[in-house]
């Protein structure tokens, strides 16, 4: 068990006044915390391992033995002592949601259903504590995922018939775990106006039945009909107690990263309005996460505003916003991601695209003049070739713009023919470890083995195209904890035992660069995080036991210990 040790303290500066008497020591301004006696892997080519360091005003000023270190150790530094334990840089997660990671501790957890008849008796639950006209609202619920269909249904979604016996008086929705399709009764329909006669939104889809009914399924933009019937049924709140809702939200959300190690997140997708709570929070001291936003906003908007928006290293690096999110698909479970051929269990479908290629063209434009990173969310193999396809277009029509990092978020599905162009036009792959394993059971139902085998999850082919791949979860997709992510990266074993096209393995070393370095460059921010070295913030990840190392079983038993940002500790376990 990892302790710290007051005593420490008192026992390094005996050793440090030893070293002096010795002249063998260099006199230097105490610490404010040393991290010593472990194992440090920095991802620093200089230093690739390290027994200690000491952190100042919140930047590491000097990696290397512990007897060196220990010459920081003054009457008020703190010390921790590793017990040889393993220190990290700060894990990065490069793709979550960071407001729906706290809305989830708030909603119904759906992530371990295993049948239609469980979410509905769940609700039922719900409804009895509820007062009429309340909203009740879940997540994570994944039809491919349930031990059996439910009956009736269509394209394998249940009506909502049950849900809605349950839940009369009160307004239903239920988000899929992608986030790319809910479920909705009929008293949630009724407040959206949603008939027999709504059409389909572009770029998504309102399921119904033979006889032309909503079933109360919604995919991908279809789901802002449900969204706008909420939004009018909560006009009764007033903006503060809107507000202390949102703050409570970034609360959770802060907490639930920093006790799994996390001291970085791209939150992937947000308005301005979001960009502000995030600094109310920051300047009121109460979130220690370090956030790198990705607007999502219209085009308009943000040709008006662009000068505006972006924001670099606020609050002492802890929130920047540099990036534009758009997505140009939805997700493979619910038959939204775009492919180039019809899905193996769908004929009738290729997908869908959301926004247009047009509106994404604009969107590239305005990003490039602008100095903005853009990061399209694209699954499908269809949906892959149309970004780098903007990509390409925008790099070509700018050729003074160099090293812009432009991203593609997922990129689960991709064609042989455009793996290469991720390393030739220089695009990050934006890739979830925990996806590929997570899925991976029924991906081939989806696309056939043939194109599951050829470009599912091809993290070997990407790196060895010359791609850069950041490491996440999608959280709330996924749960936030990156321990299981690096193990699926390196193993890509599924939980039914079986390996997921095993030849596309990430190595150890490339999982935790994925996560840390990778992750810092990402955001363009390698020079100041992502590797442990003089100079750079002291954000540092301590886990139970080394995952380089130990065996592959014993990975996920692993546990954070400490997360320290900025040389402060936001977690002990």
């Amino acid at each position: 068990m990892l302790k710290k040790h007051p005593q420490i303290a008192a026992i390094l500066g005996l050793v440090f006044l030893l070293g002096l008497a010795n002249g063998c020591a260099t006199k230097v301004e105490p610490a404010d915390l040393v991290v010593t006696n472990g194992k440090i892997v920095t991802m620093d080519t200089v230093l690739p391992q390290a027994e200690a360091l000491a952190v100042r005003a919140g930047k590491i000023v000097e990696v290397g033995k512990a007897k060196t270190i220990g010459r920081y150790v003054g009457p008020a530094t703190e010390v921790i002592d590793l017990g040889g334990q393993l220190a990290v840089p700060g894990l990065i997660d490069s793709h979550l949601h960071f407001q729906g990671i706290g809305q989830a501790k708030l909603s119904l957890d759906l992530t371990k259903v295993k049948s239609w008849e469980e979410i509905v008796a769940m609700v039922a639950e719900a409804v009895k504590t509820a007062k009429p006209g309340d909203w009740i609202t879940g997540r994570g619920w994944h039809q491919e995922k349930w031990t059996q269909r439910p009956e009736p249904n269509v394209n394998g979604l249940p009506l909502h018939d049950a849900l809605s016996k349950v839940s009369p008086d009160n307004p239903v929705v239920l988000t899929h775990a992608s986030g790319h399709s809910s479920l909705a009764n009929a008293k949630a329909m009724a407040l959206a106006g949603i008939t027999a006669k709504t059409p389909n939104p572009s770029g998504g889809e309102i399921i119904k039945d033979a006889k032309g009914r909503p079933i109360g399924a919604f995919l991908e933009t279809a789901q802002g009909l449900i969204r706008g019937g909420r939004s009018r049924g909560q006009t009764t709140r007033t903006p503060a107690e809107i507000e202390a809702q949102q703050m409570k939200v970034i609360e959770l959300a802060n907490q639930e990263c920093l006790s799994k190690g996390l001291t970085s997140v791209h939150d992937a997708g947000v308005g301005w309005g979001a960009v502000e709570l995030y600094k109310k929070a920051i300047d009121a001291g109460t979130l220690g996460l370090r956030l790198n936003v990705m607007l999502s906003t219209g085009n308009k908007q943000l040709q008006e505003k662009a000068a505006e928006y972006r924001l670099i290293g606020y609050g002492a690096d802890h929130l920047t916003v540099r990036s534009i999110k758009r997505l140009i698909d939805g997700a493979l479970g619910s038959h939204g991601a775009w492919l180039l051929e019809p899905y193996a269990d769908l004929a009738t479908s290729s997908g869908l695209n959301t926004d247009s290629i047009e509106d994404l063209k604009e969107t590239a434009r305005i990003a490039i003049e602008n100095g903005f990173q853009l990061g399209v969310h694209a699954i499908g193999d269809r949906a892959n070739r149309e970004t780098l396809n903007i990509y390409e277009e925008a790099m070509k029509a700018h050729p003074d713009k160099k090293d812009i990092r432009w991203r593609v978020e997922h990129a689960q599905h991709i064609s042989s023919a455009d793996v290469p162009r991720f390393g030739g036009l220089g695009v990050i792959a934006a890739m979830q470890g925990i996806h590929c394993t997570s899925d991976g059971p029924w991906v081939p139902m989806k696309l056939g083995a043939k194109r599951a085998e050829e470009g599912a999850y091809v993290w070997r082919k990407l790196i060895s195209s010359g791609a850069v791949i950041s490491n996440g979860t999608d959280a709330p997709v996924e749960d936030v904890d990156p321990i299981p992510s690096f193990y699926a990266s390196v193993t890509r074993k599924m939980k039914n035992g079986e390996t997921f096209y095993p030849d596309q393995k990430m190595t150890r070393d490339e999982a935790l660069r994925s996560y840390t370095l990778n992750g810092a460059y990402a955001a363009f921010e390698e020079n100041i995080k992502g590797s442990l070295a003089a100079g750079k913030l002291a954000d540092i990840t301590v886990l139970s036991k080394d995952i380089l190392t130990c065996p592959e079983e014993e990975i996920l038993s692993a546990q954070i210990v400490y997360t320290i940002v900025g040389g402060k500790i936001l977690y002990k376990k």
